[in-house]
């Protein structure tokens, strides 16, 4: 009987503390836990550190250079891949791709890792609203992962690009052609792509990033109003080909200025498996199909790349505006990162899908409400450390199978002592073969690996001290034979990532 009615008491002790709270503002707020602060997590497409901010002054990135005035600048933030499936798979999962078994763009890491948790999961699972608008993933299965998002995702792909005349009269063509051809599926796709570049006349909206734009400034101003916190990912595909954007983005640079890189070949003895042919490009209506770019083509590539960072730089700066304006900048966590390098005429080549620095150095800018404003950090840092650094400046528990390292320490002294490593990898040859690549404060190391029998078949070494374009391989040099051992067996140890079973190709 006393159990019974120590039960009852306890019972109503609760009811009465719980009127008392509904009844007395003051004692509700004094129970209610603290929101925990927003996230704003910004992805863009194929973008280069070639920005205002990263010392670029030829390039207009307004917004981009005022958001990294308001928190943190990484100077050497490094993808896992540099191809836009791995890498962002990487980044959601916050596996590296051999853990997650995902190195092209067609696997979907359900198949390889199902039980995974990514990050905008983890989000969900404590209470947050999370939301994807825009390009995240890459393929539409990983967008609509049903796990990860609170509601369903709004993607612009259906949106097309070459709005021009001269555009759609090239593709009207094309289609023709290939409807005559019968082709189907990728062979149609390849068939059709037009121009590589696109000026033209409508407004920002005409074009999927600025639509994008508008729905995420339209969430923002919902979610505002509510008091769940909230994880809200936009993506932007420019500067990502082909480069289509509004004219008046084209206006803003003077094409008689742009020079192309004056590096024209691959670095001097550097194993070919090394390069890329960039095929990428090929692809596109206009160029050729071996052998360089002219001159010209060159030009008006690098000059359509430029007006489409622009282009997007603008897009970002809406949504971060629209923070300020409903008042809810000081409690949302800001990160913008873009999901790989791109070559623009570096080395003769385009594109990215290289282990090289102008292809796995990425731009990377965290904004965290109370922290110290304008700063920047040489810090070695990876795709893999976003994923516990939001859940740490979240008050959310770090997932056991993160494989990177909460970046949150740099955001108070951000030089401090860091990792003496980050690691790169890109697979050819259909996976047979994989380039494991490790950049140091003053090295990037290569092993181009056999994957089944674990034979070096070639070695790459770079020299940032006096080599940062990494023009001449320094890996065979006999003189470096001792720094390479070294290298060698620090890229060995590279967190038993590098230790996976080789993989069934989908290529």
């Amino acid at each position: 009987m006393s159990i019974t009615m120590n039960r009852r008491q306890f019972l109503a002790g609760i009811a009465g503390t719980t009127a008392l709270s509904l009844a007395n503002p003051l004692i509700a707020a004094a129970n209610k836990p603290p929101k925990r602060k927003n996230v704003l997590f910004i992805a863009v497409d194929d973008l280069r550190c070639e920005l205002g901010c990263y010392g670029a002054k030829h390039i207009i990135s307004p917004n981009i250079d005022k958001l990294a005035a308001r928190g943190l600048l990484f100077e050497r933030a490094y993808c896992q891949q540099a191809v836009c499936s791995p890498s962002r798979t990487s980044l959601l999962t916050g596996l590296r791709p051999d853990s997650a078994k995902v190195w092209d763009l067609f696997t979907f890491f359900r198949d390889t890792v199902p039980d995974v948790v990514t990050l905008p999961q983890h989000f969900k699972n404590h209470g947050y609203h999370t939301e994807s608008i825009g390009k995240i993933a890459h393929k539409s299965k990983m967008q609509d992962d049903k796990h990860s998002w609170s509601v369903k995702s709004r993607r612009t792909w259906s949106k097309g690009y070459w709005q021009s005349e001269e555009g759609v009269k090239i593709r009207e063509m094309l289609s023709k052609r290939a409807d005559e051809k019968g082709l189907k599926g990728s062979d149609r796709y390849y068939a059709t792509l037009g121009p590589p570049v696109d000026k033209v006349k409508g407004p920002d909206i005409d074009q999927p990033d600025g639509l994008a734009a508008v729905w995420a400034v339209e969430s923002l101003e919902k979610l505002a109003k509510q008091d769940k916190p909230f994880f809200l990912a936009a993506g932007f595909f420019k500067p990502h080909l082909p480069f289509s954007a509004p004219e008046k983005y084209w206006n803003l640079y003077n094409r008689d200025d742009i020079q192309p890189p004056a590096t024209k070949n691959w670095p001097q003895n550097a194993p070919k498996i090394a390069g890329i042919g960039w095929h990428e490009l090929r692809h596109y209506y206009g160029m050729p199909e071996k052998g360089p770019v002219t001159d010209q083509q060159a030009k008006e590539l690098i000059h359509g790349y430029y007006a489409c960072v622009s282009f997007v730089d603008a897009q970002i700066g809406r949504l971060v505006d629209t923070l300020d304006r409903l008042g809810i900048a000081d409690d949302t966590v800001i990160i913008l990162w873009g999901d790989h390098g791109w070559k623009l005429g570096d080395y003769g080549a385009w594109c990215k899908h290289t282990n090289f620095e102008l292809d796995t150095r990425v731009p990377m800018i965290l904004v965290n409400p109370g922290s110290k404003e304008n700063q920047q950090s040489k810090a070695l840092v990876e795709f893999v450390d976003i994923y516990p650094t939001l859940a740490e400046l979240c008050d959310l528990p770090v997932p056991a199978h993160c494989e990177g390292t909460s970046m949150a320490p740099l955001l108070k002294k951000p030089n401090r002592p860091w990792k003496t490593a980050a690691f790169s990898q890109y697979p050819r040859k259909k996976d047979k073969v994989m380039g494991y690549s490790m950049r140091t404060d003053q090295w990037r190391y290569t092993e181009w690996l056999d994957r089944k029998t674990q034979q070096v078949l070639s070695r790459e070494l770079y020299d940032h001290r006096t080599d940062q374009a990494e023009t001449v391989n320094l890996g065979d040099d006999p003189n470096y034979a001792a720094v390479v051992k070294k290298l060698s067996h620090q890229l060995d140890k590279g967190n038993g990532w590098k230790k996976a079973k080789p993989p069934q190709s989908t290529l």
